[in-house]
């Protein structure tokens, strides 16, 4: 499908006040993320591309809900950066003096509607009232922003009291993905940055971007956490997001600009 999305621009910026990058010969720690669902291809290629310019620095990531990370990480969680949907969850950790840095913004999420069953462009919010619909999918919107949001554009649009008995939730977006590429759900709602990745494309579905206004930003946002104290290569890690190729593979996957 042809892209009608621009992508400006983003601009990042990581500053580390007081802390000091040791060398790397001296930290090769393994650097753990969480990252939220929505970030598994970009995050896959954002580590490829890191590891070939930093061999021999270990890098491990573990994807899920950025609600449910949030919680994992108040109680311990032994995780360096965590990479959340919502940007709300890293400032929350800073508040709580669970960081090492301040919350960065890295993209604004977007949701399209996904079906390989029928052509979301045509009939747009209205495909989920197709007569062949009984299921349709959104991330659970108890801990995932995605999910969150999704329920705001179906309210928005005065959709939601008519499909919430066909509504199946994921526990994340990418298990949300996964229910309508495998054929669990009809239809669904899921992240632009998965619709563009090569294995949704390789299912032959369709997508139509969901109109912003429907919906409070999804801004995304990382943070450096307590654990990474002393580990020089997940700070490394950190500030490679501000690379021009790690903005370009944020652009490549759908993740909008982020607005002063």
């Amino acid at each position: 499908m042809k892209r009608r999305i621009l992508y400006p621009a983003i601009v990042l910026s990581f500053v580390f006040h007081s802390l000091s990058l040791p060398l790397l010969s001296q930290d090769k720690a393994e650097t753990r993320i969480a990252a939220a669902a929505d970030l598994r291809f970009a995050m896959d290629s954002l580590i490829t591309v890191f590891k070939k310019e930093h061999p021999g620095l270990p890098v491990t990531v573990v994807y899920g809900s950025s609600g449910n990370f949030f919680e994992q990480i108040l109680n311990g969680a032994p995780f360096d950066l965590f990479f959340s949907a919502d940007i709300d969850y890293p400032r929350k950790l800073h508040e709580q003096n669970k960081t090492l840095s301040e919350p960065q913004p890295y993209g604004i999420g977007q949701l399209v509607i996904w079906s390989k069953r029928s052509d979301p462009t045509l009939a747009k919010m209205n495909s989920l009232l197709g007569s062949g619909i009984s299921k349709i999918a959104i991330a659970n919107p108890a801990h995932a922003p995605y999910g969150k949001r999704a329920e705001e554009s179906l309210r928005f649009y005065k959709l939601y009291d008519k499909i919430k008995d066909k509504l199946v939730m994921g526990e994340n977006i990418s298990q949300t993905a996964q229910f309508v590429t495998s054929g669990a759900a009809d239809i669904g709602i899921i992240a632009l940055s998965l619709a563009l990745s090569p294995a949704m494309q390789h299912e032959g579905g369709k997508y139509w971007l969901i109109p912003a206004e429907s919906h409070r930003p999804l801004q995304q946002g990382f943070v450096l956490l307590q654990h990474a104290k002393g580990n020089a290569g997940a700070k490394l890690f950190a500030g490679f997001l501000s690379s021009a190729t790690a903005i370009s593979i944020l652009k490549y996957y759908g993740f909008g600009e982020i607005v002063p």
